[in-house]
């Protein structure tokens, strides 16, 4: 079944069952290349960003989605095959810039291309400091960048729960198409790639109302495997190092900011929570 067929028959369902609510999908050009860069808060959000908009749209995903054994592992393959999802190795070399290239070309053949520039799902529901490599796509294809952010997935969806719950309502908010044609020809300096990547993760920042951590996510859950402390323990323990001798003085926001004065967004219709008033944030995995 391809994405088409896949979305005409577990889009309605979908649906139904879940309510999603999406805005401002106007942002997303009807025609053309263009990059979309998304927060990543759970697994669910390569399934209904893809079945939430009009065209079709290729997201990166670790390779594991693809490797799983049983009827679990063969349902995810299935699909993230079905909606076009590029497996990428994230030990890196090679192995992910093929995965980049794989998006630079369906860029160049003027469709979607989606990417999550943390890297990987946040492990505590905040933001975490964006790679470079959707600065180095934008650059070497010319494509603008359209933020989304995904808005309570997390909370529908906990770390380690496979089956999302009902009783929250995952939202999606795109925001104005990001241009970065001023830095063309500079795609070898870093200081651009990271200027780059802070804008975009600052119009997340913005969009998602998430508080900023400015350390990598994939450090984060390192450390919390291999040392079995919590999301919060490690991301200070990160700062402390990259601090050093010095005071440590918080970045509120990427690229040293300050932090925008917004708040996560609501369902259009002020309907927050459809289920049990007593849903948090999901408590961090040790």
């Amino acid at each position: 079944m391809g994405y088409r067929g896949m979305k005409a028959a577990a889009g309605p369902a979908l649906e139904m069952l879940y309510q999603p609510w999406i805005r401002g999908e106007e942002h997303i050009p009807a025609e053309g290349a263009a990059i979309l860069a998304s927060n990543h808060l759970a697994v669910i959000d390569s399934f209904f960003l893809p079945l939430l908009i009009d065209r079709e749209v290729a997201f990166i995903g670790k390779s594991d989605y693809f490797t799983g054994k049983g009827v679990k592992g063969w349902a995810v393959k299935r699909f993230m095959t079905a909606v076009g999802t590029i497996p990428v190795d994230r030990s890196g070399g090679k192995a992910s810039q093929a995965a980049l290239q794989a998006g630079i070309d369906r860029l160049r053949a003027g469709e979607l291309f989606g990417i999550y520039p943390e890297g990987t799902r946040s492990p505590d529901g905040r933001m975490y400091r964006g790679k470079t490599g959707v600065a180095r796509i934008a650059l070497a294809t010319g494509a603008p960048i359209i933020p989304v952010a995904m808005i309570g997935s997390n909370i529908a969806q906990p770390i380690g729960q496979v089956i999302p719950s009902t009783r929250h309502r995952v939202g999606i908010v795109v925001g104005e198409p990001l241009d970065f044609s001023r830095y063309r020809g500079l795609e070898n300096d870093r200081f651009v790639l990271r200027s780059i990547t802070d804008e975009v993760m600052y119009a997340l920042m913005s969009l998602s109302g998430q508080e900023y951590v400015d350390v990598y996510a994939a450090d984060v859950k390192k450390l919390m495997d291999t040392e079995r402390i919590t999301a919060l323990e490690a991301t200070d323990r990160l700062l402390a190092q990259q601090a050093g001798s010095r005071p440590a003085a918080p970045v509120a926001a990427p690229g040293g900011r300050p932090a925008p004065e917004v708040s996560v967004p609501e369902p259009p219709d002020d309907e927050a929570d459809d289920g049990d008033e007593s849903d948090e944030e999901p408590t961090p995995e040790s």
